[in-house]
């Protein structure tokens, strides 16, 4: 990522951007009437309306680190997903050239950028805490993505990163981190220990399929009391219950009606992974160590803001964790 950008404001990230998703929509034959910023995080995602009346989700890959393989994986799945399964997410579009992405140059970033784009899906954002209705939904609507995953298979030049580590493959930053003083750095030592053998139990000897691995309110929207699931740049290959631990980090009250009904939803549709407690809390709180080793390298200005305080909000659950036996995003407190 270029230096210019990294030091941009959020307006004139988004701007630089916004230069970016404009050739890319025209690699996908769109002709654009408005363009719209929808979010602008670790990716940044925008609203494009069409001179024919098409509305679009444009995404610019910003911080992603997906190889084209892994792009054209992540589509090729969601495409089949979108025609071939009750599960409702976005139909993606091809470019021009037939590929599953566009991609354009931008100077200030110092880079190629990939982008894709899809079908709008209506609905409002969840966003924040999904409630006891919508985790049952999501339940049943992971356990169905994994269902399809078993019986699908890539096609050729596309592939999929493999989750077997708590960092999912990404190197270690967090372990020497420089804000963290030798009691912090002993914590991640310790959790990460903890967490890389427990996910190395619980992927042994089992078959790796598709996972959106990231099912959270920001990646659902609610419409008419029916679900919809979005954005499968994270998408990889490892175990169900490494999904299954993903969307639990994200709910507030563990052990609780909401965690229930997420359990319900999937064992609703099929059986919930045969796992050692332990080793779940394991997978929870590896999601932990791998969001704040990421936002040590984010460029998106608003994650550069709050990388210090996370990395010691971090340091806290991850204490509460390996103190109870329990990981929640409330151990902070």
């Amino acid at each position: 990522m270029g230096r210019e950008y990294d030091d941009l404001d959020e307006e004139g990230q988004v701007e630089v951007l916004r230069e970016v998703a404009l050739a890319a929509a025209g690699h996908f034959g769109l002709t654009v009437d408005r363009l719209e910023v929808l979010l602008h995080g670790y990716n940044t995602t925008f609203r494009v309306d069409t001179t024919d009346t098409r509305t679009i989700a444009l995404r610019v890959n910003t911080n992603s680190k997906s190889t084209p393989g892994q792009i054209r994986g992540q589509q090729a799945w969601q495409h089949a997903l979108a025609t071939q399964s009750d599960v409702r997410v976005p139909d993606p579009l091809r470019a021009l050239n037939g590929d599953w992405f566009a991609t354009a140059h931008s100077a200030a970033l110092g880079r190629l950028a990939h982008a894709t784009a899809s079908s709008w899906l209506a609905g409002d954002d969840i966003a924040t805490e999904v409630d006891v209705d919508q985790a049952h939904a999501l339940g049943v609507a992971m356990a169905t993505l994994h269902e399809h995953a078993e019986g699908w298979a890539l096609p050729p030049n596309a592939d999929l990163p493999t989750f077997d580590t708590p960092l999912f493959g990404d190197a270690d930053r967090l372990t020497s981190y420089e804000g963290f003083d030798e009691e912090a750095k002993a914590t991640v030592t310790t959790a990460m220990d903890r967490c890389t053998a427990a996910m190395e139990r619980v992927c042994a000897g089992q078959r790796l399929i598709p996972l959106h691995a990231d099912l959270h309110g920001g990646n659902l929207k609610w419409n008419g009391g029916r679900l919809s699931i979005f954005d499968f740049d994270d998408a990889g290959l490892s175990v169900p219950a490494v999904d299954l631990a993903i969307s639990t980090f994200y709910l507030a009250d563990r052990h609780g009606p909401t965690e229930a009904a997420l359990r319900e939803g999937y064992a609703q549709r099929r059986p919930l992974p045969a796992l050692d407690r332990a080793d779940f809390e394991s997978v929870v709180a590896s999601r932990q160590l791998l969001l704040a080793n990421d936002i040590l390298v984010s460029s998106t200005h608003a994650m550069r803001q709050q990388a210090a305080d996370y990395a010691m909000t971090t340091i806290a659950r991850l204490e509460g964790w390996l103190r109870t036996g329990v990981f929640t995003r409330l151990s902070a407190s």
